[in-house]
């Protein structure tokens, strides 16, 4: 009987070969899946790029009473910032992939000739010292043949300039090899602009809410156009550089004792409309109680709210949740969760919310003045507001104290507070129907009394979730500036960059600065010691040159 052809073999070493042909198809697969993603994203780019031009066509021929209105040409503009943005990222990754290999041919994609830096921009030549002695032979005889320039589109405050960056060629009297210095690293491969243009437009677009068709129309009137979709290219570089340091802030927040957690909306633009997406973020902050851990947020993006998402994001979490009653985390908090249970802290500024509408009186007194209606007041509202802000005004004595001293004072003032506090809502319960305002607003806090209660057992527990509110301001304000993402793949880098602003805010670190720093040295610097540029360890170049002197 004939032996099996396709049968394992036994032999170790025939194993160890087996396997490593097995690998390498692996590798093989992978390379060609990233070639041929990359190629549909630039086809992708393409298609938009060319809608774009055709809208602004036909509104120059048929002027503004045309169905291509301005506001449809934001759109249009907007999609192939993200397209040509995801190209470059499928680009790059493509060529990661293609390395690994030996068969698969790479891809590079077919980019419009760029056009030649301004003549009236000042020049900065940048003379990098030559070789003193030939690489080949050790000879100091050299002579120079000529010189590299590499140019580099660089911004400083209300100044623009072209650096020249010059490596002279030296060649060997004795054994005519040539010499030169090394190239320069730029921020980003292939790239065209200085670390700092390249943060200015990454943090007016995620920082300051300007869109990148908005920043080239400014751009253009200081006298130095630069294509929307040159600058497109840039943030998917810079995104996918970053991408190292955004994983170390994920896990150092995910890494904390207590955490912040909220989300937001965001419109996403899809096919004649545009969806509501969200956007989460998950808040360390220590510092209420004294902890030594740097202030960091992460921010996640998902088309929708469904709970699955929060499941995801803190899946291997285990500490203290500060957060809403969103009914998503309630998985979290079951007893046989793994690792092991979330404790849900709950938010008394969201209790406190719907009581303070029935007790407004400055509000009142506004309306009256201007002769508008005024909101019925309510007594019992009001009384609640009054117990609930005595337990926020001995927050405000023992913040920054350690948690075992918070604990103590809370025991001592604000447990008799809480507990007189539901003894009131009890009795003022029963005497209201259960459709009622106060009723419903009573219910949403006894019915988690454990949650709002937590802080009476753990010093590290806060009374709001405020810090995950702050971190969500900028999105809220930024989205009446750029109405909505481009793609769901916009919003995921739309959180990348949040991620990296809001931290260095929270740490009281210039977000432009800091990124204009870290872009300029991340090339080069040692992935092993990737977290001295994270915002709470960062020290600039510049800071750290004048120390060793």
């Amino acid at each position: 009987m004939d032996a099996d052809g396709g049968a394992i073999p036994d032999d170790i070493a025939a194993l160890k070969e087996a396997l490593a042909i097995e690998r390498a198809k692996t590798l093989e697969v992978a390379a060609e899946l990233a070639v041929a993603r990359a190629k549909a994203s630039e086809y992708s780019a393409l298609i938009a790029q060319q809608k774009l031009r055709i809208a602004k066509l036909e509104r120059q021929i048929y002027g503004q009473r045309s169905e291509r209105s301005s506001r449809l040409i934001d759109q249009l503009a907007l999609t192939f910032e993200e397209l040509e943005a995801d190209a470059t990222e499928d680009e790059l990754a493509s060529e990661r992939a293609v390395a690994e290999t030996t068969t698969v041919r790479g891809f590079t994609r077919k980019r419009a000739e760029r056009q030649t830096f301004p003549e009236h921009l000042p020049r900065e030549r940048v003379v990098i010292d030559p070789p003193t002695a030939c690489k080949c032979c050790g000879s100091n005889r050299l002579r120079k043949l000529g010189e590299d320039v590499t140019r580099t589109l660089e911004s400083v405050p209300r100044q623009w300039k072209v650096i020249e960056t010059v490596r002279e060629k030296f060649s060997c009297r004795d054994c005519e090899k040539i010499s030169q210095g090394p190239a320069p690293f730029h921020a980003v491969a292939r790239g065209w602009a200085g670390p700092s243009l390249l943060a200015m437009i990454m943090f007016e677009k995620f920082g300051q809410h300007q869109p990148l068709n908005r920043q080239a129309e400014r751009y253009a009137l200081e006298g130095v156009p630069i294509a929307l979709s040159t600058m497109a290219d840039a943030v998917g570089s810079v995104c996918a550089a970053l991408d190292p340091l955004l994983r170390l802030v994920e896990a150092h927040v995910m890494a904390a004792e207590r955490l912040h957690a909220d989300d937001t909306t965001v419109p996403v633009l899809a096919k004649g409309k545009t969806d509501t997406g969200r956007c989460w973020i998950y808040v360390r902050d220590d510092r209420p109680f004294g902890g030594a851990g740097p202030p960091a947020a992460i921010f996640y993006y998902s088309r929708d709210r469904r709970g699955e998402h929060p499941q995801a994001h803190l899946a291997g979490y285990a500490g203290v949740l500060q957060a809403d009653a969103y009914d998503g985390y309630n998985q979290l908090y079951l007893a046989g969760r793994h690792p092991r249970p979330i404790r849900e802290a709950a938010c008394w500024v969201h209790a406190r919310r719907p009581f303070f509408a029935m007790a407004d009186i400055e509000e009142n007194a506004r309306r009256k003045a201007a002769g508008k209606k005024e909101i019925p007041l309510s007594p019992t509202a009001i009384e609640v507001v009054r117990r609930i802000d005595a337990l926020f005004e001995i927050e405000r004595s023992i913040n920054g104290r350690s948690a075992e001293e918070r604990l103590e004072v809370r025991q001592t003032l604000s447990r008799p507070l809480v507990e007189d506090l539901q003894v009131y809502m009890r009795e003022q319960l029963t005497k209201l129907s259960r459709g009622h305002d106060l009723a419903k607003a009573f219910n949403y806090i006894l019915k988690r009394w454990a949650s709002f209660t937590l802080f009476l057992e753990d010093g590290r527990v806060c009374l709001s979730n405020n810090a995950a509110e702050r971190g969500l301001r900028g999105i809220a304000l930024g989205r009446k500036s750029w109405l909505f993402c481009g793609s769901d793949r916009g919003g995921r880098r739309a959180a990348v960059m949040y991620s990296l602003i809001v931290t260095a805010k929270m740490n009281d670190i210039d977000p432009q600065a800091w990124l204009a720093d870290v872009l300029a040295r991340i090339a080069e610097h040692r992935a092993h010691r990737l977290d001295e540029l994270l915002p709470w360890n960062w020290r600039s170049a510049g800071a750290a040159v004048s120390r060793a002197a």
